[in-house]
């Protein structure tokens, strides 16, 4: 397994909402419009910015106050990290676009 897989699966780690316009804003368009997201992994050097493919299904946004902003949105979605395809858990707090992530190693099914 990929030493970063590996070491992003291994228990949780702080994330936070990544991508080039990182703004509750956008985030709530991802979720709602795009079903694609991008989550940070800050502990990295330099950070780890990740696009994940949203499962629906398995994502909980009945916390979330977009228009408030606040709450927490439990994201979970596929991608593929290193050549490793892996899911990725992430529980977000609106009010300051981060929280807690991990990685998950998949067989390759859907990511």
């Amino acid at each position: 397994m990929d030493e970063l897989v590996q070491r992003l699966s291994e228990g949780t780690h702080p994330v936070a909402v990544g991508g080039p316009v990182a703004t509750l804003a956008e985030l709530h368009r991802r979720v709602d419009e795009l079903g694609f997201v991008f989550v940070k992994f800050t502990g990295t050097t330099g950070g780890t910015d990740l696009g994940v493919r949203l499962d629906r299904e398995r994502c909980a946004l009945d916390g979330a106050d977009f228009a408030q902003g606040s709450g927490c949105v439990h994201l979970e979605g596929s991608l593929v990290l290193n050549d490793e395809p892996v899911l990725c858990v992430a529980d977000i707090d609106l009010a300051t676009l981060s929280g807690t992530g991990r990685l998950m190693a998949t067989t390759g099914a859907g990511a």
